[in-house]
């Protein structure tokens, strides 16, 4: 499991640990860390570095002394480096001279800083024949896009950008990116990650995200974010046991489609129906067509014939009439889990009074996309993560905000998020079958919270599985929910 926690959690944890540290130690660590990564971007097909040209873009403050730092590093291994200072008076003294002692080059915008003839020519010089540039052009404190004059010279490089803790200009909290911004390949942080490398569109601008240890551990506390891996899906996977049968793998009942959307009660039933062995009841007037492509799920007309179930999904193509209406306040009302997804959403957005209809204590799973979520809890702008936790705290609710990083948070105040830079599940369809796999684990038992993180994940998966680099249907994305699962079967 990646942890992740906010930038002004980070700085705390740095004046802990540098309180007890050398004076500059802790920066020439993590600078040292830079070069390594640098010299791996710069070996060529002789594996040499030796011969090969970096150029820093050096701001103010840390990031740019980090950057220094490790020109400083580079220099040593016969690295030739440029430092393009875009604040000179405000350039970290002590990288600076550490550079210049190593026999580093250091350059401005308006002039050549050692006082040789220079300008805006030998800057781009610099820029456009490196063979790697890295960017140290702010830091954590920073938002917005980048200046002017920085964002001029970013549009003039070429080589590959190794960025310092975060490519410059993006939010290190939010991940927005509200103007101009680098694009790395490849991004060294340190101590932990940061909200920027988890959270869309930051994420995307980062590259491959290399983590330094710097001791700040033991002084972070509890993470502010937490993104699942394989073997934590598959730590929770409510696979069947030798004891195990269709009723003790949890029943999940499908309240979903219609006359009008019979096709969104399929797709939500054939996500519940292959997420997990056991059984599927399905209440509702697509029984029918339910029932020709599924008959293994018990299919009725009506939530009164159904049957128990351990979990109830509701919403998908239910529409909002007055009926849809009568079937979110019944499901809400039984007393057991509900994912509520898509026109449940809405109704429950535009009926406040549907909300007392709930049980006390019920677990109740929110799966709304942005404009559903509007509707429901009000605009939220950049921040996803604060919405979405101020959204579950007012509901007593886990909210699931759908997105290129989905973020799913409980009432606690836990947050999940997933991200993997792919773009398969975004097809019509694709959420009533993600809907279906979580009443499906929260049938089974698996806590709300990781029951509605589990189920982006597998969804994702398998997207990714029917894609195979082709855009994919829904229904392709519920036929292969078994092979993703099969892929954590080594884990399990």
């Amino acid at each position: 499991m990646r942890e992740v926690w906010t930038t002004s959690r980070i700085r705390a944890a740095e004046d802990v640990v540098m309180a007890r540290t050398q004076p500059g130690a802790l920066m020439r660590r993590a600078a040292f860390a830079v070069s390594v990564h640098a010299a791996r971007l710069l070996r060529d097909r002789t594996g040499r570095v030796a011969g090969r040209h970096v150029t820093l873009l050096v701001g103010a403050g840390n990031n740019g002394g980090d950057a220094l730092w490790a020109g400083a590093f580079l220099r040593r291994r016969g690295v030739g480096v440029t430092a393009v200072l875009l604040a000179p008076d405000k350039a970290h003294p002590e990288g600076l001279a550490a550079l210049r002692r190593a026999g580093g080059r250091v350059v401005t915008d308006g002039g050549d800083s050692d006082g040789h003839d220079g300008g805006p020519d030998r800057t781009c010089d610099a820029l456009e024949t490196a063979d790697l540039v890295i960017d140290g052009i702010v830091g954590l404190a920073a938002r917005g896009g980048l200046r002017p004059d920085a964002a001029a010279l970013v549009e003039r490089v070429t080589a590959p950008i190794l960025a310092v803790d975060l490519p410059s200009g993006v939010d290190p909290d939010t991940g927005a990116v509200q103007g101009p911004a680098v694009t790395a390949t490849v991004t060294v942080t340190f101590g932990a990650y940061k909200p920027l490398h988890v959270l869309a569109p930051a994420a995307s601008r980062c590259g491959e995200v290399h983590i330094i240890d710097i001791g700040l551990r033991p002084s972070l506390g509890e993470p502010d974010l937490r993104v699942l891996d394989a073997d934590d899906v598959a730590a929770r996977l409510p696979l069947p046991g030798p004891a195990d049968d269709k009723y003790t793998q949890g029943v999940v009942g499908v309240a979903a489609g219609g006359s009008t959307y019979p096709g969104a009660a399929v797709l939500t039933t054939s996500g519940a129906v292959l997420t997990k062995s056991g059984m599927v009841r399905y209440a509702g007037s697509a029984a029918d067509v339910v029932r020709a492509r599924w008959p293994e799920v018990i299919a009725t007309g009506s939530l009164s014939d159904a049957g128990r179930v351990q979990a109830w999904v509701t919403g998908p193509g239910l529409g909002t009439a007055s009926d849809a209406r009568e079937t979110v306040r019944e499901v809400l009302a039984a007393g057991v889990p509900v994912c509520a997804d898509a026109d449940a959403v809405n109704l429950l957005a535009a009926s406040p009074d549907l909300w007392d209809a709930r049980e006390p204590g019920t677990p109740l799973v929110l799966t709304p996309h942005e404009r559903e979520f509007a509707r429901l809890a009000g605009e939220f702008g950049d921040d996803r993560v604060t919405a979405v936790t101020a959204a579950a705290k007012r509901y007593n609710a886990v909210v699931l905000l759908k997105g290129h990083s989905t973020v799913i948070a409980d009432p606690d105040g836990r947050v999940l998020v997933h991200y993997t830079g792919r773009a398969w599940p975004a097809t019509a369809g694709s959420g009533d079958v993600l809907s279906g796999i979580i009443g499906a684990l929260l049938a089974a038992g698996v806590e709300p919270l990781f029951a509605t993180g589990c189920a982006a994940w597998l969804h994702d998966s398998a997207a990714a599985i029917a894609a195979s680099g082709a855009p994919a249907s829904a229904s392709s994305i519920a036929e292969a929910i078994p092979a993703a699962i099969r892929a954590l079967a080594p884990r399990t």
